[in-house]
């Protein structure tokens, strides 16, 4: 087309080059344009609107001010510059808007942010939530920022070898979740520059968005909820999940170790799960039948107090038991910082 319309003049083979730039150019341009959300593409446009309108005031005064030889180039010049600098800055800043209050076509994006889970660096090295998705009960958009990708790049880049396998577990974690169809994953590069700790951006995150966190960081869990932002737990959903212990009922648990009180015993289930047995210091590296006194269960873990009876060792009655796990693991999955 460039060859038949000669544009600036051009004939031949410099109209044919400048054809296929363009071609290149538009087919880059579209392609990057569907990444870009909804948000992001609503802000850029307000944004060069503002640029050019900024501009137009600007060419004004240029005109009123400078000779006209200057004058023509200086008003292209502040256009363009202030055009993508509005494009920019609006298309940053467009993840905030609220296009739920316009109401109308756009009346249906307030569901779509309360649906918001925005990914904590700790949950994404623990790994359960890539299970959690994809048995269908993650709704909405997994949200992870850049600066928790930093974090974790940061981790997996550690000198320390099991801050790096956990580091390259996590990114690996990421690419399982992307892989999932099912699943819709956003990216954002949204940012606070101002804010040092990672923990309060995505608080700060979580408030612009309207968003819930996705996390099993004890502490991160108690600084949100104080300043009034929805956290989802996933230590939380894996006690809730537990098999019920009632007080009373009988296990059979392996003795592994000697507890902080006197003749205390600890054992610990398959999931990790802790129970304290009293007089069972003498059963270490015993499996002994146990009777459940209570059970403490807090976003942390859950903890089961048991006692020991000599009687019971060599009961051949069959009881509803848990089987333990002579090996201990920590009830709390959590990546620390």
């Amino acid at each position: 087309m460039t060859y038949h319309l000669e544009p600036f003049g051009l004939t031949g083979v410099p109209a044919i080059v400048l054809g296929i730039l363009s071609g290149i150019a538009i087919v880059i341009f579209e392609v990057r344009l569907r990444r870009v959300t909804l948000k992001r593409l609503i802000g850029g446009a307000i944004g060069s609107v503002l640029g050019i309108v900024g501009a137009f005031l600007m060419s004004l005064v240029m005109g009123s001010s400078l000779s006209s030889d200057s004058v023509s180039f200086l008003q292209i010049s502040v256009l363009l510059l202030m055009s993508y600098v509005g494009l920019v800055v609006g298309g940053a800043k467009g993840d905030m808007l609220n296009l739920g209050a316009l109401g109308g076509l756009f009346g249906s994006d307030a569901g779509a942010e309360r649906s918001h889970k925005i990914l904590d660096t700790s949950v994404i090295i623990d790994g359960r939530i890539a299970d959690i998705a994809e048995t269908g009960f993650m709704d909405g958009v997994l949200i992870i920022p850049q600066f928790v990708l930093w974090e974790l790049q940061l981790v997996a880049d550690s000198g320390d070898s099991l801050k790096r396998h956990r580091g390259r577990r996590g990114l690996d974690v990421l690419q399982r979740i992307q892989k999932n169809k099912t699943v819709h994953v956003q990216i954002i590069e949204t940012d606070y520059p101002k804010i040092q700790e990672v923990d309060l951006k995505l608080i700060q995150l979580a408030k612009d968005t309207n968003g819930k966190i996705v996390t099993n960081d004890f502490n991160l869990n108690q600084i949100a909820q104080l300043q009034g932002v929805t956290v989802l737990n996933i230590n939380e959903l894996a006690n809730t999940l537990k098999p019920i212990v009632l007080p009373g009922e009988i296990m059979r648990v392996f003795i592994l170790k000697e507890g902080k009180e006197y003749n205390q015993g600890v054992a610990y289930l398959d999931d990790g799960t802790m129970v304290v047995v009293d007089n069972a210091r003498r059963q270490i590296s015993k499996t002994v039948e146990v009777s459940v006194t209570s059970v403490l269960q807090t976003t942390a873990g859950k903890m089961i107090f048991g006692r020991f009876e000599e009687k019971q060792s060599g009961s051949p009655q069959e009881h509803h038991s848990h089987r333990a796990s002579p090996a201990p693991h920590k009830v709390e999955h959590s990546a620390g910082r």
